[in-house]
């Protein structure tokens, strides 16, 4: 790819004791790609992403955004340089209106926080902003409904609201459709695959299921005990030996 990574990682490692849970990852992302972190349970995805997103501090290694490095960043000025982060669980204010959920991060992208003295048409302005985003991701007609009271599936979809406000450049959504339901995992990937038509935006997505890979994927990279073990065309890499060994364990049929 000629673009130049927008992020990216440099044997990256973190320690727990004498355990390796990331293990000297090095690994570039580009902008228009949609890269798939798969792997099976404890092979080091969301650690990788909490490194990246700064919730874990690395015992080795360095991360770059773009030619910045940003290994010393907290989570919260790595989002403000343009990372944006949605959790296995989700992360709202339960008691505020879905409505101003999104206004704050609106007001958090434009810097303003809890600021009192704020003019009028600022105010406006984050006010059409937030409606914006909201339908955007189909949920203007819940607007005023704490977010305690959405369904699991809506209470994803204002995530991924909140993450759109928060104009990031580098997506990462950590399962997206952990917990959902059948019919409501449709929205939450269409809106994904709505993000990743934007090619100035770069997405990674940690997922298991292989129909969600196949979907979306631009590009696999597998994990294995903390390390790095395959990386390329979705399909190529689902048909290696290795992957079905590691990842799939059952065989074939797992890829059917």
């Amino acid at each position: 790819m000629s673009r130049s990574p927008s992020i990216r990682t440099e044997n990256l490692t973190i320690r727990f004791g004498g355990h390796a849970a990331v293990n000297n990852v090095t690994c570039s992302f580009h902008p228009g790609e949609l890269t798939v972190i798969v792997g099976p349970n404890g092979a080091g995805k969301t650690t990788w992403f909490n490194l990246v997103s700064g919730q874990l501090k690395p015992s080795a290694g360095r991360i770059f955004l773009g030619e910045r490095e940003i290994s010393a960043l907290s989570p919260s000025q790595r989002a403000r340089a343009g990372i944006g982060r949605a959790f296995q669980l989700t992360n709202l204010f339960p008691k505020l209106s879905v409505f101003e959920n999104v206004r704050l991060a609106v007001q958090a992208r434009a810097q303003q926080g809890h600021r009192i003295m704020v003019r009028a048409a600022g105010l406006t302005e984050v006010a059409d902003k937030a409606m914006h985003y909201l339908t955007e991701t189909n949920m203007a007609g819940v607007a005023a409904l704490p977010a305690s009271a959405l369904p699991h599936g809506d209470q994803r979809k204002l995530e991924v609201a909140m993450l759109l406000a928060m104009e990031p450049d580098i997506f990462m959504f950590d399962e997206p459709t952990a917990g959902m339901s059948v019919d409501e995992a449709p929205v939450i990937l269409d809106l994904i695959a709505r993000i990743k038509q934007d090619s100035a935006r770069t997405v990674l997505l940690v997922e298991h299921k292989m129909g969600v890979v196949r979907a979306l994927a631009d590009r696999i990279v597998v994990l294995h005990n903390g390390e790095l073990v395959a990386d390329g065309d979705p399909a190529e890499v689902m048909a290696l030996d290795l992957v079905r060994d590691i990842y799939l364990g059952t065989g074939a049929e797992a890829v059917a």
